[in-house]
């Protein structure tokens, strides 16, 4: 039976896009554990409901240090609001909602189920999304009479922009250039040394403790199971740390983020990145806030004579407000099906090696290297996640929607709404070019040029054929030869096509590949 296309959905006739009331200050707030900062709340002083679902874990194998973040920011924002929380430690939240006789109000879920379960659920009053920048109302009057393939990305950052009066000199962008991602596409840097200074990191404290032990017994219990390294927690759960990190960012690191924000070192994984995905995905910090925050540092350094580089300051709110929110609003607007797109009909499981985070079972060094700090943090920056891993899975047929699952699962900062658009969308290709005009395979020659790691790897990037041959540059000619038919329609993929052609050992180089599989390179 065929699935409906991506955008299937609507906002007319779909109750999950309704348009929701903006405040019910009288009632308790129920706050969902990405909804944990005050701006979730409309008044200092409202009451508060906070539900630890034990069953959340349990349905999903996800990385440990993400439940540890997720339960450590629940317990905090308890421990912070003291009697104005109630905190139920239950197995399913209608465990703790059927406690309660007095009115409740929920700000709008971030997830397409969540959301279904909140409309389903007598006496709970559903008000609008919070958490991002623009609203879905404003996002569904900027998209209104564009088709799935002009929904561009860019377009709707210049009218947040414009709308907003961010970093703009009166009708003009500041600078007079809208987008400076061109600036910051530099390699990794040459001596090997991160171009910024290490990060502030958070100190653990009893709740984190007491954490840690539940998480040992329930896995002890055999009640849930989780893949990846325990601790040290390296990501805010209250809104002290998560300030405390933006403040560190902004004043330490935002000038050096933009150059390298694409390169990849071995020795040095957060090199000039904010690490605050985590902390604004759990709520803990608005966006808007961020973007300002930013803004005024910036225009605070250039009256005191020492301005920062605007490609750093664009690409790091270009980010926030524009990527970041793009995502989440394409979620909603393409429909509830979007998740299904599979336009190169991949079908590949997610392998045994990716999935358990076993770096020691690859000797391709980038894919080894990406997966031991993955293991370890739960998280690298958008460059590995795309070029490293998604380009993995995208020469190899992996299932689109299973490596949703994987990136959800695996990242401390993954929700279903950050994955589906970008891993079927960007990453995989799987919606045949709505978000991205052209997918985002590259062969081994990208990764030599943006890191350091092909120096000391058994494979050699300008190989395609025999032992030494570089598992992206044979995968990414097999790929092209594989969706050749598929993407014969994409103008941006004319050139690559037409190399193929040139190729006198393709067949070869298909046969090798096929043989390789998606067994550990």
């Amino acid at each position: 039976m065929q699935r409906p296309g991506p955008g299937a959905g609507t906002r007319e006739r779909d109750p999950a896009l309704a348009d929701f009331p903006e405040r019910s200050p009288a009632t308790r707030r129920w706050t969902f554990a990405d909804q944990l900062g005050p701006h979730f709340l409309d008044e200092p002083d409202q009451p508060v409901l906070l539900i630890e679902s034990k069953a959340v874990f349990a349905r999903r194998r996800f990385h440990r240090q993400k439940a540890h973040l997720v339960l450590s920011a629940l317990r905090h924002r308890a421990a912070e609001l003291g009697e104005q929380a109630h905190l139920h430690q239950v197995t399913t939240y209608a465990e703790a909602l059927d406690r309660y006789d007095e009115p409740l109000s929920v700000c709008a879920p971030t997830t397409w189920s969540s959301r279904d379960y909140v409309l389903r659920r007598p006496g709970l009053q559903v008000l609008a999304a919070r958490g991002f920048v623009s609203s879905q109302n404003e996002f569904a009057r900027w998209a209104e009479g564009r088709g799935r393939r002009r929904l561009l990305m860019e377009d709707f950052y210049r009218d947040a922009r414009r709308r907003l009066g961010v970093l703009m000199d009166g009708v003009e962008p500041l600078g007079g250039r809208w987008n400076l991602d061109s600036e910051n596409r530099e390699p990794a840097p040459p001596d090997g040394r991160s171009p910024a200074p290490e990060p502030w990191w958070p100190a653990e404290d009893e709740i984190d403790e007491q954490v840690r032990a539940d998480l040992d017994r329930w896995e002890a219990d055999g009640e849930v199971s989780f893949v990846g390294d325990d601790g040290p927690r390296l990501f805010p759960v209250t809104r002290e740390e998560a300030l405390t990190r933006l403040s560190d960012f902004l004043t330490s690191r935002l000038g050096a983020f933009g150059p390298h924000e694409d390169a990849m070192l071995a020795g040095e994984r957060w090199l000039a990145h904010s690490l605050l995905s985590p902390a604004m995905n759990l709520g803990l910090l608005d966006p808007l806030e961020v973007v300002h925050a930013a803004e005024d540092t910036a225009r605070a350094a250039a009256a005191d004579g020492q301005p920062l580089p605007l490609n750093s300051v664009e690409g790091f709110i270009r980010q926030v407000m524009g990527w970041r929110d793009y995502v989440w609003h394409v979620y909603w607007h393409l429909g509830r099906d979007f998740r299904h797109a599979n336009f190169l009909r991949a079908t590949e499981p997610v392998p045994g090696w990716m999935a358990e985070l076993d770096g020691s079972a690859v000797d391709a060094a980038c894919l080894s290297d990406v997966l031991d700090d993955l293991r370890r943090d739960g998280w690298v920056h958008h460059i590995p996640r795309l070029m490293v891993l998604g380009n993995y899975a995208l020469q190899r047929g992996v299932d689109p929607l299973a490596m949703t699952d994987w990136f959800h699962r695996t990242f401390v900062d993954g929700y279903d709404w950050v994955m589906v658009a970008n891993v079927v969308g960007m990453s995989q290709h799987a919606d045949g070019g709505a978000l991205a005009t052209k997918p985002y395979a590259a062969g081994g020659a990208y990764i030599d040029r943006m890191s350091d790691y092909c120096g000391g790897c058994p494979y050699d990037p300008k190989q395609r054929l025999g032992d030494h041959a570089c598992p992206y540059t044979a995968g990414y000619w097999a790929f092209l030869e594989r969706n050749r038919e598929r993407l014969a329609g994409n103008q941006r993929m004319r050139r690559p096509l037409q190399g193929l052609d040139r190729l006198a050992d393709l067949p070869l180089v298909v046969e090798q590949e096929a043989a390789r599989g998606t067994s550990a390179p």
